[in-house]
């Protein structure tokens, strides 16, 4: 690290270290329950974290504002205030149990970022806004992107009624308890366009290992993956006495069996002409009120989650499983009935912003890798809009979606350098 721009910036963020620390306290102490950390969507949890951020907002004067799904929006001026602005943030919500740092690192950085700059003494050249984004994990209403998509509009059709899956009160309702406006979503009013968001930037944990694996602090995102879901799918036999010979057996459980075992073989053999992808059934379980020790069990319910980097990719690994489903339904007898399908598209980071992310870097003499984004995130939502996006993710250790989820605050702090970097550059 030469130049002094590169030290200027350096020394500033590291500044913030401690107030890094303290916040992210602050955000575990928002769980509503344990192990973990539990920041329910729309409920308590997520509240109680939007509450902290904008207060720190407020103590740093930043301009303040909300929209119809409740994200918020904590704006440094610049000095265009008419010219497209740089958003950059994550979620603050979590999956019950979850940890702490998935998504609320996204938010941090971007306070970071922007008390960088004020130290700094550089009044950006237009507005940049810290977002923190509602409703990312799509565990509670089995809607993906909720926040992201309700700001750019593009909330779709029939996921205000999405049932939560612990209070069974629709989506609507807990967008109004926290302060939004339903009606607002449902007429598609969008608050970020193309013509006032120059650019998107999401700091996130990874969700692999594979930056551990490599020994670097932090990556450089080339894609998010796209997706589909069958949230809630059924295999539907029948039930009998557990005396039954198998050829009259009209087995759910065996035939759910056959199935893991199959989507387990398609995702073998993909990944072995080299294309990247995952697989996963998430539920899987018979009904307690039904099945028992002594009777053949007539229904299992499960949910698969299929991404991968290619829009054509998307569509072969679905035509292989209805081929197996297909092929089940005849050897077992029995019948699927997958239920509702949701999707989100490949979302490719900007070119540009890539390579700038990277030089900035390089610059700082932080090293970095290149990595496809194994998980989804609010970063798809706004290049589905048509917005420029990026990401950096950070070397988290134990996995995601747990309690023992573990990003170092060193490894945190050179993502927030690079973001800042690259901001000071872009916007000074």
């Amino acid at each position: 690290m030469t130049d002094p721009t590169s030290k200027a910036v350096a020394d500033a963020v590291s500044a913030e270290r401690d107030f890094v620390s303290d916040l992210f306290d602050r955000l575990a102490a928002c769980s509503i329950a344990g192990p973990g950390i539990t920041r329910d969507t729309y409920g308590e949890g997520e509240q109680r974290a939007h509450a902290v951020v904008r207060g720190i907002a407020a103590d740093m004067a930043l301009e303040i504002k909300g929209d119809a799904a409740a994200n918020l929006y904590m704006t440094m001026p610049g000095r265009d205030r008419s010219a497209p602005g740089i958003v950059m943030g994550s979620h603050l919500d979590s999956v019950p149990n979850g940890g702490n740092f998935d998504g609320a690192a996204g938010v941090v950085a971007a306070l970071v970022a922007i008390r960088a700059l004020r130290s700094l003494a550089i009044t950006p050249a237009v507005d940049v806004t810290a977002m923190a984004i509602r409703a990312e994990e799509s565990v509670w209403f089995e809607v993906s992107y909720v926040g992201s998509r309700s700001a750019l509009g593009q909330l779709p059709k029939g996921a205000l009624q999405a049932p939560r899956i612990d209070t069974g009160r629709p989506l609507a309702d807990h967008i109004t308890a926290c302060g939004g406006s339903p009606a607002a979503l449902d007429r598609g009013e969008a608050t970020l366009t193309r013509d006032n968001v120059k650019a998107f930037l999401e700091v996130h944990i990874e969700q692999a290992p594979q930056l551990i694996e490599a020994g670097r602090p932090i990556a450089v995102v080339t894609a998010v993956p796209g997706n589909f879901r069958y949230p809630s799918a059924r295999i539907i036999g029948a039930y009998d006495h557990v005396g039954l010979p198998r050829r009259f057996r009209h087995d759910a459980v065996t035939a759910a069996g056959t199935f893991a075992v199959g989507v387990d073989r398609i995702w073998r053999e993909h990944e072995a002409a080299g294309r990247p992808m995952a697989m996963t059934i998430g539920r899987f379980h018979t009904n307690p009120a039904e099945a028992a020790m002594t009777k053949v069990a007539g229904e299992v319910t499960f949910s698969i989650d299929v991404r991968a980097y290619d829009e054509g990719h998307l569509l072969a690994i679905e035509a292989d499983l209805r081929k197996l489903i297909a092929a089940i339904e005849a050897e077992h007898r029995v019948r699927f009935d997958i239920g509702r399908r949701t999707s989100a598209e490949v979302a490719p980071a900007d070119p540009r912003l890539k390579a700038a992310l990277t030089a900035s870097a390089k610059a700082l003499g932080i090293p970095s890798l290149t990595l496809a984004s194994p998980a989804s995130h609010d970063a798809a939502a706004f290049c589905a809009a048509g917005i420029p996006m990026a990401m950096l993710l950070v070397r988290n250790a134990n996995g995601s979606h747990n309690p023992a989820e573990a990003m170092e605050i060193d490894d945190f702090m050179a993502a927030a350098t690079v973001l800042a970097h690259w901001l000071a550059g872009a916007v000074g």
